[in-house]
């Protein structure tokens, strides 16, 4: 019967040998080499997987019941070859494991700028990274080119073996940007900045997509990825001003409201200054930069020092007293602080001594 099971399952094993690992296959150097980590890692695994397995099998065989030749020790518990095969073996793949993920943390990091464009091919010490700023919306993707001045929902495009610095932030809920033929994942969080340093290497048109659920239409959430030759490249970017439309802060906060399916989107200008706002989450003019909050009157979290990547609002202020708190009395944010005991959940306040 086993035999027949197996002649069953040869056409979906044939079917699938066909199937693009686009992991372990990618097209773009940093996931390249992501993707060698994870095959360096799994044959370490199976130097004590495939053993045990096997000698699982063997001693099942060879110490059945009816083996009556096999050697039979009731007493015996303990061998120093023997434990020290079980655990130095293992040690020293954890050991191997360990010295290889602190590298690829280190090398791969996605805040670090390439310093390769593929294997023995470093960047060109005149390479100029292309700027993307790109804002995670409600469910499409917003992709802004500093650079050039325009911008695209759901495409975007970058030169072959041209450095990329994504500059990635979310407008209201947390995603996660995510092109497998170019790098790992990276998450998108409101009033943070992240970035992306990557290179494709080969033309073509990847899927780009959302990895971390973020409502109805998340799995909508997808844009397309243009890997293109540099005379290529520029002509997509002339096609994009040539086809008009701007992209103001009204626009965006019309852009900004939940849509589903999003079709392709260009815009031949843009406000220069349109991701710091999102980033600052003040593109409503009645809204307050979340990097100037406190300034002039201080507060526990001011703005005197720039937040985590400039969004996260800073530790100290630039009002008056320490860490930028106001003396009692005075106004915080326009609130008076009332010049009264500090009293805490019935417990005394502290004495001075």
């Amino acid at each position: 019967m086993s035999r027949y099971r197996v002649f069953a399952m040869l056409p979906l094993m044939a079917a699938l040998s066909g199937c693009n690992l686009v992991v372990l296959n990618p097209s773009g150097d940093v996931a390249s080499q992501q993707g060698n980590l994870v095959v360096i890692s799994t044959l370490l695994m199976l130097l004590i997987i495939v053993p045990v397995m096997a000698l699982t099998v063997l001693f099942a065989w060879r110490y059945r019941q009816s083996n009556t030749k096999a050697r039979y020790e009731p007493e015996w518990d303990h061998s120093t070859q023997l434990e020290l095969v079980i655990w130095a073996a293992p040690l020293l793949i954890i050991i191997c494991l360990g010295a290889l993920t602190y590298m690829g943390s280190h090398l791969l990091d996605p805040y670090r700028p390439i310093d390769r464009i593929a294997a023995n091919r470093p960047v060109p010490p005149d390479a100029k990274p292309l700027e993307v700023d790109v804002v995670a919306l409600d469910w499409k993707w917003l992709f802004l080119y500093p650079e050039y001045g325009i911008a695209a929902v759901n495409e975007v495009a970058a030169p072959v073996d041209r450095p990329i610095r994504f500059n990635i932030t979310a407008s209201t809920v947390m995603n996660s940007f995510y092109i497998p033929e170019l790098a790992g994942q990276v998450y998108a969080m409101p009033g943070m900045r992240t970035q992306l340093h990557a290179v494709i290497n080969k033309p073509g048109t990847y899927k780009g997509f959302s990895a971390n659920y973020s409502g109805a239409g998340f799995s909508q959430m997808r844009f397309a990825f243009h890997g293109l030759d540099h005379a290529g490249f520029d002509k997509w970017v002339a096609d994009v001003k040539a086809g008009g439309g701007s992209l103001d802060r009204n626009g965006y906060l019309q852009l900004e409201k939940p849509s589903v399916a999003e079709p392709v989107r260009r815009f031949a200008t843009t406000d220069p200054a349109l991701f710091k706002a999102v980033l600052g989450q003040c593109v409503d003019p009645a809204k307050t930069c979340t990097d100037n909050m406190g300034m002039g009157h201080g507060g526990q979290h001011g703005g005197g020092h720039g937040g985590v990547q400039g969004g996260v609002q800073g530790e100290h202020g630039s009002g008056h007293g320490e860490h930028g708190a106001a003396p009692q009395g005075q106004s915080i944010q326009g609130s008076a602080v009332p010049d009264a005991p500090l009293t805490g959940a019935g417990l005394p306040r502290p004495s001075n001594s």
